[in-house]
Formats: structure tokens, C-alpha cells, sequence
């Protein structure tokens, strides 16, 4: 089951993520929220090391504990 965060408003969002590969070669592994569930790219707990938070206007964000 995907990891989802209902804010303050009531509104749902769900936790994926997407791994780029940077002009450098490196890979990077992305973390976003959607209102909507992403075939391949849920998550189903928030990753070790990451807390979710509430902006001001209600979006969800990770953040590094």
C-alpha cells in the first residue's frame, strides 16, 4: 500500500519517487508528492533518514531529520 499524507485541508497525497541520471553520470533518486498514484513510483513508507512536513499552503515536503 503506498505511504499517503492527508494534510490540514484535507487533502490527499502520495509519496513517489523517480531516479534520474544527472549529465555527470550520476544517478539521483527524486522524492515528490502527487495527489495521484504513479504506476511504479510509489513508495510504501518514507525513506530512512526523511520526515514529512507541511508548507504554509498545505503541499507536503520531505525533509532531512
Amino acid at each position: 500500500m503506498a505511504f499517503s499524507f492527508t494534510n490540514s485541508k484535507g487533502k490527499k497525497y502520495f509519496l513517489h519517487s523517480k531516479t534520474i541520471k544527472r549529465p555527470s553520470g550520476k544517478n539521483t533518486v527524486l522524492y515528490f508528492f502527487s495527489g495521484e498514484m504513479k504506476a511504479g513510483q510509489t513508495l510504501d513508507a518514507v525513506p530512512a533518514g526523511k520526515l514529512v512536513v507541511e508548507m504554509k499552503s498545505g503541499l507536503p515536503v520531505l525533509k532531512n531529520v
